[in-house]
């Protein structure tokens, strides 16, 4: 959607002098509209990335010099690549002050390389720095998936951003591991929908070399292999990101391999009680228990396969979009430019009285087709009132088609965003810093639900709460769980009624597309007009 364009009352007349053009401007930006587009509208997010990310430069150098460092896993990180550095090989060997090493060989690597930057880790502050780095870089690839799908109004964006002591802790005050894997899962995305796959399926590996949690997006990753590229593709993606698993664990594996696998690919380590924040309510026997965590992984499980189908159905349905934007938009660009052509000739012309020339144009059924795409795109991302394709054409404009086919990474970031979630909210145990797994998708899974406004702040509000509060509390864990169960149930009734209506509306084109004998138009032809 276009910034919206006030009246020009002046519309025969041009506008040279630099008064006029300023006025212009004014006239046009320096409005109450233009207000309400940037603030509700969608389509204005790359704008308000940009002032998003200005600012969050400013608040996380503000936070670096005003609030104190707090150490928690720093230093341990600096003696467990210091035994790496030293030339120790055997994860068995490789220790901290808080325990062994328990993260694969791509988190030894980047640290070792802080370690070197940091002056063996002395230098806090210089890390503090590059995790500021990683925040606004991981901000910018988040909103520029946000940017395509147009789901989220900018000022949920802006709140959630600026409103998160949680995160920005996470990030500049803890130097987490987390966001590390974050920042590389989110690199992995953008690439998988920009449909460069290869180097899509390395970072999503490198990721994983950091901390094992991006394996909770693995079964979307899987079906969104399969749906886009076939089996024998998918089976090659899959041999990448074993073979960056390999040469990243190489060095381990080639001297110690099962200390390797058994130290930094432990699924049934055992977390402590004390810091969790989603189980305060247990008892520490009970949530050490193992009949418990296998119940959670059954859960997990059921759950996976429950959303599977809706899943592929979502996947499918952005790879038909995708080729047919393959096929429109040439033919679209191609009479945008015919038609600024057209404009150009005829302003050259305008005091010539030319003959009326013949010009091509879209047929009135190419219209309609290109109509109930876009509300269809539209209708997708819950918005009101559809876009319009072409503008309200005057004495000299000619109409200007487009669709935004990137609207449909919607059917793509849904189903990755809640395959991840489902794992979040199944875990045996969530830490602070964990919170960083699913933050950034947060406002995405809560617009999606069918909620009034005011259940979508509260949804947000208490999580945002109950990752505030420390230790963690009775109260803070089953409000936490409470509020990923109605978020569930609301992601879950809106995507099933959204594959309900999308095969509906299938089967009442393919009748009357059988009714008409004619088949829904796939391409676009010029058609001379009189």
């Amino acid at each position: 959607m276009a910034p919206p364009k006030t009246n020009n009352r002046n519309t025969g007349r041009r506008k040279k002098s630099p008064s006029n053009l300023l006025e212009s401007l004014l006239d046009k930006y320096v409005n109450l509209n233009f207000l309400k587009y940037l603030i509700f509208e969608p389509a204005a997010i790359p704008i308000i990335a940009i002032l998003i990310v200005m600012t969050e430069a400013f608040i996380n150098m503000l936070v670096i010099h005003r609030v104190p460092y707090t150490e928690i896993d720093w230093i341990a990180y600096m003696q467990e690549c210091e035994g790496f550095l030293n030339g120790t090989t055997n994860y068995a060997l490789l220790r901290g002050d808080t325990g062994p090493l328990v993260y694969p060989a791509g988190f030894v690597y980047i640290y070792s390389a802080l370690y070197y930057i940091t002056g063996h880790g002395s230098n806090i502050r210089m890390g503090q720095y590059i995790f500021a780095g990683i925040y606004l870089l991981q901000m910018w690839l988040v909103l520029r998936l946000y940017a395509k799908s147009r789901k989220v109004p900018p000022y949920v964006l802006v709140l959630s951003a600026f409103t998160s002591y949680r995160i920005h802790s996470i990030y500049i005050l803890r130097l987490f591991n987390d966001p590390v894997a974050i920042l590389l899962l989110y690199v992995a995305i953008n690439l998988f929908l920009d449909h460069r796959w290869t180097l899509g399926s390395v970072f999503y590996s490198l990721a994983v070399g950091v901390k094992m949690n991006i394996l909770l997006f693995a079964p979307a990753l899987l079906l969104f292999y399969l749906a886009n590229l076939g089996v024998a593709k998918t089976l090659m993606q899959l041999s990448v990101c074993a073979a960056t698993q390999l040469i990243l664990g190489a060095p381990f594996l080639l001297t110690y391999p099962l200390e390797y696998l058994r130290g930094s690919f432990d699924l049934g380590r055992v977390f402590e009680h004390k810091w969790t924040v989603n189980y305060r309510f247990l008892s520490k026997a009970f949530f050490e228990d193992r009949k418990f965590h296998i119940s959670l992984l059954f859960m997990h499980l059921l759950l996976l396969l429950y959303f599977a189908k809706p899943t592929w159905t979502f996947f499918k349905s952005y790879v038909r979009l995708r080729e047919l934007q393959k096929q429109l938009q040439p033919q679209l660009a191609r009479k945008n430019l015919e038609q600024q052509a057209n404009i150009k000739a005829k302003k050259l012309q305008r005091n010539e009285q030319p003959q009326p020339e013949k010009e091509e144009q879209f047929s009135n059924d190419q219209k309609t087709f290109l109509k109930t795409l876009e509300k269809s795109l539209q209708k997708a991302s819950g918005q009101k009132a559809p876009q319009q394709i072409a503008p309200a054409p005057t004495q000299e404009s000619a109409e200007r088609y487009g669709i935004h086919f990137d609207q449909c990474t919607q059917l793509a970031l849904l189903p990755f965003f809640l395959c991840n979630f489902i794992g979040v909210a199944c875990a045996r145990s969530l830490h602070y810093q964990f919170y960083v797994w699913y933050f950034h998708s947060l406002p995405y899974l809560v617009w999606y639900t069918p909620f009034s406004l005011g259940v979508r702040y509260l949804i947000l509000g208490i999580i945002e709460y109950c990752w505030n509060t420390y230790p963690s509390t009775h109260v803070s864990s089953v409000a936490l769980h409470l509020c990923h169960l109605l978020l569930l149930v609301g992601v879950g009734r809106q995507f099933f009624k959204t594959v309900r209506l999308n095969t509906v509306v299938n089967k009442q084109t393919a009748n009357m597309n059988k009714q008409n004998g004619q088949q829904t138009p796939t391409t676009l032809t010029a058609k001379k007009t009189q």
